[in-house]
């Protein structure tokens, strides 16, 4: 039972942090926590990955672990390429998947950092003014 509500949670979380790490950007309010999220992210996939491979996630490793004890063999390697198959149904190439993924990664990454610094710099220039 216990792993069941964890296979749920895994699905729920993973899936609104990423979009999240997508979208984050968009809305000043978010923008901040958008930002840490990434660079969470790519922690995890560059730092962690020294270790655990390239593109290592820790959340998609502890979802592995879990579907794993309710008998599941997911052969994806990745969570997105997992995500896209188990809703759509298509078994896309991992390898495209994974391209498309750090390119979306980058974009959000770039964005996000372009529209904190710019949020940052007229915040001061507004105190500045005053």
């Amino acid at each position: 039972m216990w792993y069941h509500f964890l296979n749920y949670f895994f699905f729920a979380f993973h899936t609104t942090f990423t979009l999240f790490n997508i979208f984050g950007w968009v809305f000043k309010k978010t923008r901040k926590w958008n930002l840490i999220t990434l660079l969470l992210t790519a922690f995890s996939w560059f730092v962690l990955g020294i270790w655990y491979g390239w593109g290592y996630c820790f959340c998609t490793h502890w979802h592995w672990l879990v579907r794993e004890k309710l008998g599941y063999h997911d052969e994806s390697n990745s969570y997105i390429h997992f995500l896209v198959l188990k809703l759509t149904g298509i078994n896309f190439n991992p390898e495209l998947v994974d391209s498309v993924t750090v390119s979306v990664f980058f974009a959000a990454l770039i964005l996000s950092l372009w529209l904190n610094i710019r949020d940052y710099r007229n915040k001061r220039r507004q105190k500045i003014n005053f």
